[in-house]
């Protein structure tokens, strides 16, 4: 084995996960720092009112999850992954400057107007350039990041599968233990001392990030870019559409296949959504090229995809609620007591409560609860993705049920004696709960994504975990709006739930309890698509791949004369027994260097 063959094996792993690790522990300090403070910026500095601030925000952070798509698809398509995070890193920290510049200066703050947004001229052209160009740089890492850790372990390794799994974890770990000084340290500085301050070392933290993601390039496992995921899709789509008249054949192997390359993915064919299965039949006088017939693996890509959708749309809800906890949860804590015997604990540092017991729950989970559920599950993670979804979305409309009790107490302690509020730690219980909830949720989203993707779409896939977040925070948005225009309407104040400035005039716990019944409904939806999804990986046990099918029919034809004759060497048909039972991998190579080998099916 030459000294190349043995860096390339050295590459991978844990090792250079660290880098990753460090990046988004310092990246995510500064993320979630303004996840937690910037609805106050927005109302104390930029004069927003309250349902303005809180919308503003989950604008924010609805895009940045958005264009999280962006990022993937250009890392699945144009440029590695590494090259990607890079590059929206920069944006990322130029928004940094732009956001600190504006925030040090009080001429570039806009003057207070009693208005429902006061930001106008210049300012507003700084104020939202900044604004949606940190959600681009945030997204787009976001988008690529992800996946090019989980990159560094090879899934088809049993080992390295089982690392894959716990990568997850310290995954959430490492963007939890950035969190907690987000929250704690760089939400002080901002809201104690100046709000710049804050913005500059978190400018500061995420250049340090990426420049160790760069220093780390000698260690990674790089994959390079495949076709475009979207022209892929839209090819299927496209073909299926223009042979919807055909009949379809009567057995699978019938469609169209080829297998090039052992270094890429087959995806055996499955009987869900067949419709989509007219686009690989390979119609007679007509020349296999590209939009005139898809191959079997290139439509199951299509069906997989499809099959993520509801998974994705049954956890908006959830991202909903979450859009809460960074909102309204905050002014809440900003109206109540928020003494800690000498120490004035801002209210944006709350989530710290959640955050720390995660620290401890996280590694006993990875070091206790998994090793025993593999030995029940055999599941390299313990349990499936979608079972630790399942668990996710049902503490999450039992926090928001909490929650609703929790702003009761407080907004009639607050109108009974406003000079007496409850103590700010009542908030815990809401955010401890949802805490948990998360901790099940994201990381069982982003392996379910990322294993079950087919392999040139891995990016894209990973950021269905953003996309699901960003519009769980856009519908938020229109929960707002659209509850005060009706609220206002039915009530007999004729004022909405969310209205105005003051907190002890609304009606927050009934829009809590709301997202609480909801939440119960969409677990119920959630019940029935997580029950009807078949993993990738069941597909392809349960339709093991016979050589003797994917072979051309001329190629059959030849086999049977060779066998007739007597020329089938013994060897030969070891070979062809292997390959049934296992079906095509590299171990297919030939010693002269024929790497590739090529069937056909129709």
């Amino acid at each position: 084995m030459g000294d190349k063959e043995v860096k390339d094996e050295q590459k991978g792993g844990f090792r250079a996960s660290m880098f990753i690790f460090v990046l988004l522990a310092l990246d995510n300090m500064g993320f979630v720092a303004n996840m937690a403070s910037l609805v106050l910026y927005f109302y104390g500095v930029m004069h927003f009112d309250l349902s303005n601030s809180a919308n503003t925000l989950t604008n924010f952070l609805g895009s940045t999850f958005l264009l999280s798509l962006v990022g993937g698809f250009i890392s699945d398509t144009y440029f590695n992954r590494l090259t990607t995070c890079l590059f929206f890193g920069s944006l990322e920290v130029l928004a940094l400057v732009i956001f600190s510049v504006q925030a040090a200066l009080d001429h570039l703050h806009p003057d207070f107007c009693g208005k429902s947004s006061c930001v106008k001229g210049g300012i507003a052209v700084m104020f939202y350039t900044s604004l949606y160009l940190l959600a681009l740089g945030m997204g787009g890492v976001r988008g690529s990041l992800t996946a090019f850790g989980a990159d560094q372990f090879d899934e088809k390794n049993p080992r390295e599968a089982k690392a894959l799994a716990s990568f997850f974890n310290w995954l959430l770990l490492s963007s939890t233990l950035g969190s907690v000084i987000g929250v704690t340290g760089v939400v002080w500085v901002s809201t104690q001392k100046a709000w710049h301050w804050g913005f500059i070392i978190i400018t500061v933290a995420s250049s340090i990030g990426f420049l160790t993601l760069a220093l780390g390039k000698p260690f990674y496992r790089i994959k390079t870019p495949g076709q475009s995921p979207i022209l892929r899709i839209s090819q299927v789509i496209s073909v299926a559409f223009k042979n919807r008249k055909l009949p379809l054949p009567e057995s699978h192997e019938e469609l169209y296949e080829v297998y090039e390359s052992a270094t890429l993915e087959r995806i055996a064919h499955t009987n869900q959504m067949r419709f989509l299965d007219r686009a690989s039949i390979l119609q007679p006088n007509i020349e296999p090229k590209e939009w005139k017939v898809c191959t079997v693996t290139q439509v199951e890509e299509v069906k997989i995809l499809t099959r993520m959708l509801p998974i994705l749309a049954s956890t908006i809800i959830m991202n909903t609620c979450l859009a809460q906890l960074q909102t309204f949860s905050v002014q809440q804590g900003n109206v109540m007591n928020l003494k800690l015997g000498s120490f004035t604990v801002p209210p944006p540092s709350i989530p710290v409560i959640p955050l720390l017991f995660m620290c401890i729950l996280i590694p006993m989970y990875e070091f206790f609860f998994v090793p025993f559920a593999r030995k029940i599950t055999h599941h390299p993670s313990g349990v499936t993705p979608l079972q630790r979804v399942g668990v996710g979305l049902v503490l999450s409309f039992i926090s928001m049920a909490v929650a609703g009790i929790v702003e009761v107490k407080r907004r009639d302690q607050g109108l009974k004696d406003p000079s007496r509020p409850i103590s700010l730690f009542w908030l815990s219980f809401q955010y401890a709960i949802f805490g948990i909830a998360d901790m099940f949720t994201l990381v069982g989203l982003l392996e379910f994504f990322y294993r079950e993707a087919p392999e040139t779409m891995k990016s894209l896939s990973t950021s269905f975990t953003y996309l699901s977040m960003s519009l769980g925070y856009f519908l938020s948005t229109i929960f707002v709006d659209v509850i005060n225009a009706v609220t206002k309407r039915i009530t007999p104040s004729k004022q909405g739930w969310l209205h105005g400035l003051d907190l002890n005039q609304n009606n927050l716990n009934l829009f809590y309890w709301f997202l609480a019944i909801l939440s119960c409904l969409n677990f119920f939806n959630y019940l029935y698509w997580a029950s009807w999804y078949k993993y990738k990986a069941e597909e392809d046990s349960n339709s093991m791949v016979n050589l003797n099918a994917l072979k051309s029919v001329d190629e059959r034809k030849q086999d049977e004369e060779e066998k007739k004759d007597g020329k089938v060497k013994a060897k030969e048909s070891s070979q062809t027994s292997e390959a049934n039972t296992e079906g095509p991998s590299s171990s297919d190579e030939t010693d002269d260097g024929r790497n590739s080998r090529e069937w056909k099916h129709r």
